[in-house]
C-alpha cells in the first residue's frame, strides 16, 4: 500500500515539471498527434498522456512540456485549440518554489 502512494506522489511531483495541462482531448487523438499539433508553436520536449488500465483508453487529458518559455506564451495566446473537431481546454501549470509551498501551508 505504501508503495502505491509513493508512486502516486512521484507522479504528482513529475507533473509539476510540465508547462501546460490539456483537457477535453478526443478519444481518437494519440500522444504523437498531440506532439505534432503543439510543435507548430515550438519544440515539444515531452507529452504525458495517461491511460486507464481497465479500459485501455487514455483519460482525455495530458501534460505538455516545451523547450522554451516563449513557446508556452505563444500557445496560450492562441484563442482556441481544436483537434478533430473538439475544442481543447488548456491551463498553464504554475511552478512554485519549495519556500513558497511551505509558507502557503503554514
Amino acid at each position: 500500500m505504501a508503495a502505491a502512494s509513493a508512486v502516486r506522489e512521484a507522479g504528482r511531483r513529475s507533473r509539476r515539471l510540465f508547462d501546460i495541462f490539456v483537457a477535453e482531448i478526443p478519444w481518437t487523438v494519440s500522444s504523437k498527434e498531440l506532439k505534432e499539433y503543439f510543435s507548430q508553436f515550438g519544440p515539444v520536449q515531452r507529452c504525458q498522456l495517461p491511460f486507464d488500465r481497465d479500459t485501455g483508453f487514455h483519460r482525455r487529458y495530458c501534460w505538455i512540456k516545451f523547450s522554451a518559455p516563449e513557446v508556452v506564451e505563444s500557445v496560450l495566446q492562441k484563442e482556441s485549440h481544436i483537434l478533430e473537431g473538439s475544442k481543447l481546454t488548456l491551463r498553464q501549470q504554475i511552478r512554485r518554489r519549495r519556500s513558497q509551498r511551505k509558507s502557503q501551508s503554514e
